[in-house]
């Protein structure tokens, strides 16, 4: 089920601004900016998972919907317990251009990932967490490298120069830490392998078996893109795959406002971080 754009109006087609703005700005501030040509045909898959984020989920599909890109839109809510199930249902009902898919029991957010990629249609495939922590905004330019045909999978990072709401330093230093063993272990050099702003062709993701079920998601889909082959496709022979990492804003929120992953996520993430570096 895709999102489409509202219609433009005649004489200011995308692709005519694209030119303008290319011709005041330069190139190299357009690529900043993010400003490039989107294929009329690509549509981006966008999987959240939802587990009682009454309170938010209105708010992040009206910036998700927001976006001017075609989308497919996943929610996959996982037994939610304050609510948010009642208004998913309606959401179902009423709103056709929503993918919605319920868990009968509390899984966990890898799990709920699980489910959502199976439901992926788009040649792209981002996460994108229910709460709102992350911009939709800035879809297009964690799209971009994959688009220039730059890279095959896009990770976002909170700590290479975008601004972010200050809370625990515990925090950021156990995400640090998790990111530079998961480096050792996959030899890549990430700066935030636990960030969700995560976007994939979809021949990378759907190739991916996936294990865990919950937080474990984080390290245990770096450490096998790390060592995945993407498959040949159109005349394109097969190749390893190839990882881009690009700034992101970030909004965090603290335990009073709902945010749910807690020291025990942080050791299952260093028990996933071995696991799936010594075997599948």
């Amino acid at each position: 089920m895709i999102h489409e754009p509202t219609e433009t109006p005649a004489g200011d087609d995308p692709s005519s601004r694209h030119v303008m703005l290319h011709g005041l700005l330069g190139e190299s501030v357009c690529r900043r900016l993010g400003i490039y040509h989107i294929p009329d045909d690509l549509v981006l898959s966008v999987v959240i998972p939802v587990y009682n984020e009454r309170d938010t989920i209105h708010q992040i599909l009206r910036q998700v919907r927001a976006v001017p890109v075609k989308k497919q839109i996943i929610l996959v809510d996982d037994c939610s317990k304050d609510g948010t199930r009642d208004v998913l249902e309606r959401m179902r009902a009423e709103e056709t251009d929503l993918t919605v898919v319920f868990h009968d029991r509390n899984r966990g957010k890898g799990a709920a990932l699980r489910t959502g990629f199976r439901y992926a249609t788009g040649q792209l495939v981002i996460v994108q967490d229910a709460d709102l922590e992350y911009d939709p905004s800035e879809y297009p330019k964690l799209m971009q490298p994959i688009l220039e045909g730059k890279a095959d999978v896009v990770y976002g990072s909170r700590f290479i120069g975008e601004s972010h709401r200050v809370l625990y330093f515990r925090h950021s230093l156990g995400n640090r830490f998790l990111t530079l063993l998961s480096n050792i272990f996959t030899n890549l050099n990430l700066t935030d392998m636990e960030v969700c702003y995560k976007v994939f062709r979809r021949e990378v993701i759907q190739g991916i078996r996936l294990r865990s079920d919950r937080f474990g998601f984080e390290p245990e889909v770096t450490a096998k893109v790390a060592r995945f082959v993407v498959p040949p496709l159109g005349g394109r022979p097969a190749r390893k795959c190839r990882v881009y990492e690009l700034p992101v804003s970030y909004n965090g929120r603290d335990y009073s406002e709902g945010k749910k992953i807690g020291w025990k996520d942080g050791l299952q993430a260093l028990y996933c971080i071995v696991r799936y570096a010594l075997a599948d």
